[in-house]
């Protein structure tokens, strides 16, 4: 029986951080447009379990319910499942990893995958799969909360009082991970104060090597 291969050698896998209200949600759309790659979003794999009534996601419910944070190995099974059923080998994982815990089952989970390359003669490789960089929109936390303010979502997280809690957060958890990959050489920082045009300029730039998808033209 042919064994199906999960992760290769070509697989890219690039992190996305940065503050609530930093433009992660504008310009990941950017990134899948241009160079191709799969937008992974830990929240909405989540939600989505929760939706398909199984098993898994009725504890995830029941843990979102509870105001519990949903166990890290939960989350990278599901953004490794995601990978898995994927025909792409490019993913940008949006918001992932908000802490260390994240980070670390990450490493555990993925960051060690096996596969037969030979149904026949079983050859076992195994294929280290880590972030080729770290995309981290810089942006202070004045800004963060007046963008979060002034973007009128109707979310009941988009008051004053919550934007401090989730920007206590970011910087008390998050900020942590993006050090620890600033420390290994592994982080791409973008200015994001600027306009959406001129951060996609720098994003481009850092994304320079993979080659961009190919448009057809609809009026030929």
């Amino acid at each position: 029986m042919e064994a199906k291969l999960f992760f290769q050698e070509t697989t890219v896998v690039v992190f996305v951080l940065g503050g609530p209200g930093s433009g992660k949600g504008t310009q990941c759309p950017k990134i899948v447009e241009h160079f191709g790659f799969t937008h992974l979003c830990a929240g909405d794999l989540l939600q989505a379990e929760i939706e398909s009534e199984s098993e898994n996601g009725t504890m995830i419910h029941n843990f979102k319910k509870e105001g519990k944070i949903v166990p890290s190995e939960i989350t990278v099974k599901l953004l490794q499942q995601a990978m898995q059923q994927s025909d792409n080998k490019r993913f940008i994982i949006d918001g992932f990893p908000r802490n260390e815990e994240n980070r670390a089952a990450f490493e555990n989970i993925v960051g060690l995958e096996s596969f037969y390359v030979n149904s026949k003669s079983y050859n076992l490789l195994l294929v280290k799969i880590k972030p080729e960089f770290v995309l981290f929109f810089d942006c202070p936390e004045e800004e963060l909360t007046r963008r979060i303010l002034n973007r009128n979502q109707g979310r009941v997280d988009d008051n004053i009082e919550t934007i401090g809690k989730r920007l206590k957060v970011y910087f008390e958890s998050t900020l942590p991970v993006i050090n620890y990959y600033n420390s290994k050489g592994k982080v791409q920082k973008i200015d994001a104060q600027r306009s959406v045009d001129e951060v996609f300029e720098d994003v481009k730039s850092v994304f320079a090597k993979f080659k961009p998808v190919a448009r057809v033209d609809s009026t030929k």
